[in-house]
Order: structure tokens, then C-alpha cells, then sequence
């Protein structure tokens, strides 16, 4: 069973997540400011540590667009510690175990893998605007090049 997708100017689903250093963080909190939420299967893979990197190669030009950019998995706090100190990843990165927030934005169900059906996280990403409505719902990306086709969207 596959969530239902968000599409651009539906309402962002708030949210409250611990990251890396259990500290919450919510989407209420970022009113005001975009955001960039992005979905990713596991920490300390090849494909999420390529995705990773390439938002932290690209993390100033977007803050200085204005957006704040925030990774969700399902790992726990103190593997996506590990994850942001061995890559020196300089966003954070949120907790989601119980896959709730991956469920609100679609960001879990059925996909490919290797050929087989399976239940799992979607790779995706969201641009959510300063009113907290999504700009952008972009699923099942490829790790590789995906934040610079996202930058030449957002014009970064």
C-alpha cells in the first residue's frame, strides 16, 4: 500500500522529529522561511550518502536563497550522528522510526527494488514554501544528480 502523494499548494504536513542531537524540530517552527525536506532510505549507503553530500556541497547557495534544508530516514538519532560527523554533513538530519512523517508526505510504499516489489521508503523530496504549502513534490528521484536538477529548478 502506497501513501497518497502531496501535489504543489497542498498544505505541508506539520510535524515534530528529533535530529541527530534529540533535539526536536518541528515544520511549524520553519513558518516563514522554505524548506527543503528530503527522504532518504538509510544513512551511511552509497545512493543516501551521495544525496547527502551533494546537499551539503550545495548547502550555501540554497541557504542563501533562503531555504533550510532537512534530511529524514527512519534511522535513529545516534546513527544519523554518526552519519553527519563521518561525511561532515552541516544540516540536520531527522529521526522518523515509526515511518509516520514518511507515511504524511507519501515518502513510503510499494516500489522496485532489484526488480521485486517491496514495501519502503520512496526517495523524495519537497519544496515547501514561507506559508508552509509545497512547492515542489518530486518521488522516486535517483540519488545521483538529483540536487543539481533541483537547484536548476529553484533557479539556485
Amino acid at each position: 500500500m502506497t501513501s497518497p502523494r502531496l501535489e504543489p499548494g497542498s498544505h505541508a504536513p506539520d510535524f515534530t522529529l528529533v535530529d541527530q542531537d534529540d533535539t526536536e524540530i518541528s515544520l511549524q517552527s520553519l513558518r516563514g522561511s522554505r524548506v527543503i525536506l528530503f527522504f532518504y532510505p538509510e544513512a551511511m549507503t552509497p545512493g543516501c550518502t551521495t544525496e547527502a553530500c551533494d546537499f551539503r556541497d550545495s548547502l550555501q547557495p540554497l541557504q542563501s536563497a533562503g531555504y533550510t534544508v532537512l534530511g529524514i530516514s527512519r534511522d535513529l538519532p545516534e546513527k544519523l550522528r554518526r552519519f553527519r560527523e563521518r561525511d561532515a554533513l552541516t544540516y540536520d538530519l531527522l529521526s522518523d522510526p515509526d515511518r509516520a512523517v514518511h507515511e504524511a508526505y507519501g515518502a513510503w510504499g510499494e516500489k522496485t527494488n532489484y526488480g521485486k516489489v517491496v514495501q519502503g521508503v520512496i526517495r523524495s523530496t519537497f519544496v515547501i514554501d514561507a506559508d508552509g504549502l509545497i512547492e515542489h513534490a518530486l518521488y522516486n528521484i535517483k540519488a545521483t544528480g538529483h540536487v543539481a536538477r533541483l537547484r536548476d529548478t529553484l533557479g539556485v
